[in-house]
């Protein structure tokens, strides 16, 4: 890792240096409405801010762009906003600006899968140029995380004409805490510390942020020091590495915030029998398939929502492994090794664990006697023809995990419709229940102990069967102090960060 000191008249040291990173694809929009792939994702958070942010523990929603903020009542926030904020390129930040992108969210000209918290607003009232009212139509559990969005400027764009193809998507301005140096399609994104960043200027002064699509070459510029920080799997942690990469880099090994599943088409009567999909449940030894799968690396999924997150249950615990139990349980249902039971399951090859998933699951069921093939696809093709065609017995799948999840999308029965998310066609009337209620309630316990009786119907129900979390598995130059992993990751105090000489 290249070092320097910056020599200065009084004898205090001062951090510089530039952060190697990588990155498997060229950012499309660096536009944080419109930041849709994780390229563009990655890069926008470090020039964008949004009014709050989750603190370190991912329990708490703290303010950003926002000084402060109450509930005046169930449905209405107020705002008040820093004054200390400007733009990368010197205009001052105010009210102005977070009701154009709350506009522009609403607007026709912007097609954006961020837009739909935002339908749910009111109306939003001025009260000064940093004070500002939004009033939304009926309570919303989610009202304050709506506005973790990133905030553009009214200055630069109010005169934009088409926003989906505007050059600001490639050069963007924000108020963070980096601004964007240069972009070199297919080779390089290079940003610079913003010595005007309203929490204090980063303390690292360039991001290089390197686009390598191979991720085998990923790993060895890891592997040689050229990326400074890098994510590994367990295979590579275990047996690809030496006693050299470990003296010059640390690992930070935490859970990550996905999951697979195996969930059953409920259309199907063979699994509208909870007998049967309670005796598949028992006939998986989900501690085997993280120990083969991630050589322990990883944890045994319980339900829905996110270990650690107000959100999770943990009355709820995994079923245990039973194979006499799962056999009478399918004699019950009318299966025998006469007639047994025989599904598919369907996965993609685009996840690299996920086919290798399946054959330790057939493998599993045939000790109950369930006779399973299995289908692998390319990704998109397994999208188009399997899951939201919904021709399908069962799916391997995974969701990402969210600190406060919505779970409407997957298992509200209104869900259960062409091109949304729950296709496995779950349908329950007290989850319906559940879920509407939690959605109108503000109090961050009363959301969570919500959430809480959701996940442990859910579980009971059985109709996704929750297999594992893999580690999130990150490889850090021993030469960067400052970094504090916590439940959101490592990047919450990035601006922290040093590079020591």
């Amino acid at each position: 890792m290249f070092k320097y000191l910056i020599a200065v008249a009084i004898p205090i040291l001062l951090y510089g240096s530039t952060l190697n990173l990588a990155t498997s694809s060229n950012p499309s929009r660096i536009n944080p409405i419109l930041a849709t792939d994780s390229a563009s994702s990655e890069v926008a958070n470090f020039i964008f801010n949004a009014l709050v942010k989750y603190d370190k523990s991912g329990k708490s929603i703290v303010g950003e762009l926002a000084l402060s903020y109450y509930f005046e009542d169930n449905r209405t926030i107020v705002f008040e906003l820093r004054k200390d904020v400007v733009w990368h390129d010197g205009e001052r930040f105010d009210v102005d600006d977070v009701i154009f992108t709350y506009n522009l969210l609403r607007s026709d000209s912007v097609v954006s899968p961020y837009s739909a918290p935002f339908t749910k607003i009111k109306s939003i009232i001025k009260l000064d140029q940093y004070r500002l009212k939004v009033i939304y139509e009926k309570p919303y559990f989610k009202a304050l995380e709506t506005w973790m969005m990133g905030i553009l400027p009214e200055h630069i764009l109010k005169d934009e004409s088409d926003i989906m193809s505007s050059k600001f998507n490639t050069a963007p301005v924000g108020t963070g805490a980096y601004r964007l140096k240069k972009l070199e399609f297919s080779k390089r994104v290079i940003l610079e510390a913003n010595e005007d960043y309203f929490e204090s200027a980063p303390k690292i002064n360039t991001i290089s942020l390197n686009i390598i699509p191979d991720s085998m070459t990923r790993f060895l510029l890891l592997k040689s020091g050229s990326i400074d920080i890098g994510n590994l799997d367990a295979m590579q942690l275990d047996r690809q590495l030496d006693d050299k990469f470990f003296k010059e880099k640390k690992i930070v090994e935490q859970i990550s915030r996905s999951y697979t599943y195996l969930g059953f088409n409920l259309r199907d009567k063979r699994f509208q029998d909870p007998r049967v999909r309670e005796a598949l449940s028992l006939a998986l030894d989900r501690r085997e398939l993280v120990d083969i799968l991630f050589m322990g690396h990883g944890r045994v999924c319980t339900g829905p929502f996110l270990p650690g997150s107000r959100a999770f249950n943990p009355d709820v615990k995994a079923p245990l492994h039973d194979i006499k139990r799962a056999k009478e349980l399918l004699l019950s249902a009318g299966y025998s090794d006469k007639n047994p039971l025989r599904f598919e399951i369907a996965t993609s090859n685009s996840n690299s664990i996920r086919p290798y998933a399946a054959q330790i699951i057939q493998h599993q069921f045939a000790k109950v006697g369930v006779e399973v093939t299995l289908r692998i696809l390319e990704w998109q093709a397994f999208l188009n023809l399997v899951v939201f065609a919904r021709k399908f017995d069962s799916v391997l799948l995974g969701w990402s995990l969210s600190l406060s999840p919505d779970p409407y999308p997957l298992w509200h029965s209104d869900s259960d419709k062409d091109g949304a998310f729950n296709f496995i066609g779950y349908r329950d009337d007290e989850v319906d229940r559940l879920i509407e209620a939690m959605q109108l309630s503000v109090e961050s316990d009363r959301v969570s102990q919500f959430q809480r009786e959701i996940f442990a119907k859910i579980v009971e129900d059985n109709p996704y069967l929750f297999l594992y979390i893999p580690n999130s598995i990150t490889a850090i130059d021993r030469d960067i102090s400052g970094i504090e992993p916590s439940i959101t990751g490592i990047w919450h105090n990035y601006t922290d960060w040093k590079i020591l000489p």
